[in-house]
């Protein structure tokens, strides 16, 4: 039972609390996705150890090198399309350890 209103100081408003992202084990995973996109794929990245800024900086080079869109969440970079092979490639030429996850 979770208690939603005091007398003393009114309605409880439980706190938000933010989840960590889980850390890398030092290898960036490129995976494939169409579930729930209507049949468009993405190539989703993970494993990245960056805070939000540098995600953010890393996912536009990629968006911008590959000529197409894409977006960051949850600590996920998505590109759209299947460009998983360009993709490795970029991130190797950057020094990260990558493989490609999935089908």
């Amino acid at each position: 039972m979770t208690l939603v209103y005091s007398t003393e100081s009114g309605r409880i408003v439980p706190e938000k609390v933010k989840a960590e992202r889980p850390k890398g084990d030092g290898i960036v995973r490129i995976q494939r996705q169409t579930s729930g996109r209507k049949g468009k794929g993405v190539s989703v990245i993970s494993g990245l150890d960056l805070d939000d800024v540098e995600l953010k900086l890393l996912a536009a080079e990629l968006k911008k090198r590959s000529g197409v869109g894409g977006s960051v969440k949850d600590g996920l970079i998505e590109i759209q399309g299947d460009n998983r092979d360009l993709l490795k490639q970029i991130l190797e030429h950057k020094g990260f350890k990558v493989k490609l996850a999935g089908g």
